[in-house]
């Protein structure tokens, strides 16, 4: 199989192993009869896969309906998919033909499966099963024969354990699985379809393509595009009639900087805020002698830290090391190197601080109760000097 003239042929943009993993499977199934489920977030592309498998099977000849499952009015979902009589309900003027009958020798791709209601999953484990199936408002016992397809863009075993998908149906389905790759996932892949986005649009517009700079492709790529490749081909249609002109003979292609796209760049709205909380109080977190055992590992941290920190401040950098930003500049290094690497310390907040030292203050406190005020037992068992014990010791004990 010449996986590349298949891309070109369905208009598949990438070359990211994930994804050509589920091209080539798509092939394998097709031949097959197999059903097959499709699983990705929305937009990554399952009906281009759905129509590689119909075109690659023996029933290339016969028809390809795609439905969108969530699309469908709730009440006439069945009626939908396998039709229905005249007078079987309020409106049914005329006997009508569903989707099975009319892909009858073909393939039947069914989107967003998992939000088909329960009634209608066990119609469909029925046809699956034996090809058999009733027409809303009939009796008779209809036939087809109809290759099924399906995709979700949610965890459709989670859907089984939480009641919302049968398990029979899941099992049929799930034999022969495709995954498709979420677009934040193939980052290599994003500005190639950037590219072929803009590039298209232009053409069609009479506009300049856009092109971006390193920078900007980096921009680019790090947004994770929850919208995958219908929200990338969106906003590239979007940015280029914004900042591109009609193009000229000495005008061909607009190039962007980071700072050019940024302002661009989508933001993802609905964060949740802050609120004040009026119901019952959680329990706590950890039990008392979990909480003591915390308290006393962050006291022997914060004590190996004390003594490090001693020990550095005794030590001086050789003279012959220089700021490395100072070297970058008379080497002539890029003022944005491809990548840097920083190691960020905060330094606790005074309260923070505050509460360290309460939790010393408490261990301490219960060391000393425990050895009945006997110094020298309580630092052994706290791990430290007594003369580091008297320096910490609480107020309190200090007159004593």
């Amino acid at each position: 199989m010449d996986l590349q003239a298949l891309k070109n042929k369905y208009d598949i943009i990438g070359n990211d192993p994930a994804l050509n993993d589920a091209l080539e499977t798509a092939v394998k199934f097709a031949p097959t009869g197999l059903s097959v489920l499709i699983q990705g977030e929305s937009g990554v592309g399952k009906e281009s896969v759905a129509r590689i498998i119909h075109q690659y099977s023996t029933r290339r000849q016969g028809s390809f309906f795609a439905v969108n499952c969530g699309a469908l009015p709730r009440e006439l979902v069945n009626s939908e998919l396998f039709g229905h009589v005249k007078g079987s309900f309020t409106g049914a003027s005329d006997t009508r033909k569903g989707y099975f009958e009319e892909a009858d020798g073909g393939t039947l791709f069914l989107d967003e499966i998992a939000e088909l209601p329960l009634e209608s999953q066990a119609l469909l484990l029925r046809v699956l099963q034996s090809g058999e199936y009733r027409k809303v408002g009939s009796n008779k016992v209809e036939h087809t024969d109809v290759r099924i397809v399906a995709a979700t863009n949610v965890h459709l075993y989670e859907a089984v354990r939480r009641g919302k998908f049968r398990e029979d149906l899941y099992f049929r389905l799930s034999a022969a699985q495709i995954r498709i790759p979420a677009l934040r996932d193939r980052k290599s892949d994003i500005y190639l379809l950037f590219r072929k986005f803009t590039s298209d649009f232009s053409e069609v517009n009479g506009m300049c393509k856009i092109s971006l700079r390193p920078d900007a492709i980096r921009l680019l790529e790090g947004y994770r595009w929850p919208g995958n490749i219908r929200q990338l081909q969106g906003f590239t249609q979007s940015l280029t009639a914004q900042v591109s002109v009609k193009v000229t003979p000495t005008l061909q292609r607009i190039e962007l900087s980071a700072q050019d796209l940024a302002p661009f760049m989508p933001r993802e709205e609905g964060e949740p805020l802050p609120a004040l909380y009026d119901g019952p109080q959680p329990s706590p977190a950890f039990n008392s002698d979990e909480r003591q055992a915390i308290f006393k590992a962050i006291f022997d941290l914060k004590q190996e830290v004390d003594s490090l920190k001693a020990r550095l401040d005794r030590r001086e950098l050789p003279a012959h090391v220089a700021p490395a930003q100072e070297e970058a500049e008379w080497q002539g290094q890029e003022e944005e190197p491809e990548q840097q690497h920083f190691v960020h310390v905060e330094t606790p907040s005074h309260e923070e601080s505050l509460s360290v030292r309460r939790n010393e203050e408490d261990l301490i406190r219960q060391a000393l109760e425990k050895y009945h005020g006997n110094r020298k037992k309580a630092a052994e068992e706290l791990g430290m000097s007594e003369r580091t014990l008297y320096r910490k010791l609480p107020a309190e004990y200090r007159k004593k």
